[in-house]
């Protein structure tokens, strides 16, 4: 399910950047990273999975470039990243992003 919802968000949305006015969206056709996280939080969850297991993480690029991961929490695998810059789905640290920030269970709580 995290699979194909991922494949489907990243095939759905069309990348642009954010003007001078940063808002982050929920099922739109186009957008930036924030927009790709949100979707695919929105979609994970009315698939069944808790919130409380989804956490949107800032992150700085192998290229030092600001980017937002949706991280899904698990306790077999480890942490998956969804990301719309691969398809490959990756635990946190095989993805060589530095995490700046990440939300707890309630994204309104950053840590």
């Amino acid at each position: 399910m995290v699979e194909r919802i991922n494949a489907k968000v990243n095939a759905d949305i069309r990348p642009v950047a954010d003007g001078t006015v940063d808002t982050w969206s929920v099922n739109v056709t186009a957008g930036d990273c924030e927009d790709y996280v949100m979707t695919k939080r929105d979609a994970l969850i009315h698939a069944g999975l808790p919130a409380s297991a989804l956490r949107i993480a800032s992150v700085k690029t192998r290229q030092g470039e600001q980017h937002a991961i949706l991280v899904v929490k698990t306790t077999d695998h480890g942490d998956l990243v969804l990301d719309n810059l691969t398809g490959t789905i990756r635990t946190l640290p095989q993805t060589g992003y530095r995490v700046m920030a990440m939300s707890g269970p309630d994204p309104k709580v950053w840590n």
